[in-house]
């Protein structure tokens, strides 16, 4: 993930600082000195790096610092709060027309995943911002972009305008938007051209099309692997076109994170959305502050519940909520939870942004837990609908049907079966005071076996004494 080096370094180097129990000018230049070195190996530019350090140092060896009663912790507020300020003081949101049709014109460079964005923030504005929204294919450089702006609309369900490759980029915006001013939209978003590099043949065809739509939102996708190149790129485009916001892709790859943290501060270009993954709900609105905690192993918990309840099926949710108070735990439940947690993505993921659990990331294999969950749910896709509700009836027969069904072994049939009981097992104890109760009895009467057998050994060994004697 983005910022993954840089966090670990971060978190050590505030760990280092709040370790010690008083602040000098020595402990705060050792810090400040990964704090450098952190940023530096991240990519991020360098007058960025020095004038970010400078602004920490001046604000930590401040008198109400020094006088505070936890300096330390002082220090890393203000660590962080530096941070949000590089990656923006304030939330930037999309521009609506209130009194009518809001458009959005999308760039970039050819294999930043613009087209894609676009079917990405089409879903969101129509689940988010419920609007009525009309995606318009005016890539005609690239004639596989229109077939895939169509696949992404059937989707997302949108709407897709298209005249074609052989009709000009201009043109079919000119239609888009009449076309959407007939049919109710109000937000067009429009799919431009890439170029491999910044040239005059596209800036041209953006300006020409900027003057007849009147973008209310002008967004540049920028790729995050591409480091410090995204201030470059930004800048090259906001020079001509007046850039309002950017898309920032690929954030789920090995990028330092560099390029995303020095661009506000270069080129005053805010970013708007942050994308990592292929699917389509994987797109968060950016906002500084929850990101500078992710990259100080903070977490961000609100952005979890808000993934959570964009993802997960509500329904579902609460048809096995219920079904799990009334002590019923089957197949067909592992199967919809298994579902659930594929729709929340990543597990190194979910537990970065939960405070304290950041670290316990790094040991989580997000591939093998897929492949297990695959394996398992083969197993349970083999199975009939009578044994998945009453898993009590899998004998032995039954087990090697379903192994050979799935492509495993009978072991694995048994491991899942295994699983099943222990949820089945708390199930029960959740499922009402009785069951609780009667785990307490138990465990009183375990104790009380304990306490009896330890009275036998004590008469056992007086007995023993008298006759020795």
């Amino acid at each position: 993930m983005a910022f993954e080096s840089l966090s670990e370094r971060l978190s050590q180097a505030m760990k280092n600082i709040t370790g010690q129990g008083k602040l000098t000018e020595k402990n705060m230049n050792d810090m400040l000195k990964e704090v450098r070195m952190s940023l530096l190996e991240a990519d991020v530019n360098y007058g960025v790096v020095k004038d970010f350090v400078a602004r920490v140092k001046e604000k930590a060896l401040g008198q109400e610092v020094m006088e505070s009663l936890n300096p330390s912790q002082m220090v890393v507020k203000i660590v962080r709060d530096e941070l949000q300020e590089l990656l923006g003081s304030s939330d930037t949101e999309l521009t609506l027309n209130p009194d009518g049709l809001t458009t959005v014109m999308m760039a970039g460079l050819q294999g930043t995943g613009k087209t894609t964005a676009s079917g990405k923030i089409a879903r969101y504005a129509k689940q988010k911002l419920k609007k009525k929204v009309l995606l318009v294919a005016a890539d005609v450089v690239r004639p596989a972009a229109i077939d895939q702006l169509q696949t992404l609309g059937q989707q997302v369900g949108v709407d897709v305008f298209t005249l074609g490759p052989d009709v000009t980029a201009v043109e079919t915006a000119r239609q888009g938007l009449d076309y959407a001013r007939e049919n109710g939209h109000d937000l067009v978003i429009f799919d431009t051209a890439g170029r491999l590099h910044v040239d005059q043949a596209l800036m041209d065809e953006l300006r020409q099309m900027e003057e007849l739509i009147h973008p209310d939102n002008i967004l540049l996708t920028v790729d995050a692997m591409t480091g410090q190149d995204i201030v470059n790129v930004a800048k090259s485009f906001d020079d001509q076109l007046d850039i309002t916001g950017l898309v920032v892709t690929k954030m789920d790859g090995d990028a330092r994170g560099g390029g995303l943290l020095s661009v506000r501060s270069i080129t005053r270009v805010p970013v708007v959305f942050v994308s990592g993954g292929e699917k389509m709900e994987d797109l968060e609105q950016f906002h500084p502050d929850r990101m500078a905690d992710r990259i100080l192993g903070m977490g961000d918990v609100v952005s979890l519940i808000e993934q959570a309840q964009d993802r997960l099926d509500m329904e579902v949710g609460r048809q096995s909520a219920d079904r799990m108070m009334n002590g019923i735990f089957t197949f067909n439940d592992m199967l919809a939870q298994f579902g659930q947690l594929e729709k929340m993505g990543s597990m190194q993921g979910i537990l970065k942004m939960i405070p304290g659990l950041n670290k316990m990331a790094a040991q989580v294999n997000d591939e093998a837990m897929n492949s297990v969950m695959k394996r398992n749910r083969a197993i349970i896709q083999s199975m009939t609908p009578f044994e998945r509700e009453n898993p009590s009836c899998l004998k032995a027969s039954r087990k090697q049907r379903i192994a050979k069904g799935s492509g495993v072994k009978v072991q694995d049939v048994n491991k899942l079966i295994q699983q099943l009981n222990q949820m089945q097992q708390m199930t029960k104890l959740m499922s009402g005071g009785s069951n609780m109760n009667a785990m307490m009895n138990a465990m009183s009467r375990g104790q009380g076996v304990s306490k009896h057998a330890g009275s036998k050994k004590q008469k056992l060994s007086k007995k023993k004494k008298k006759k020795k004697k």
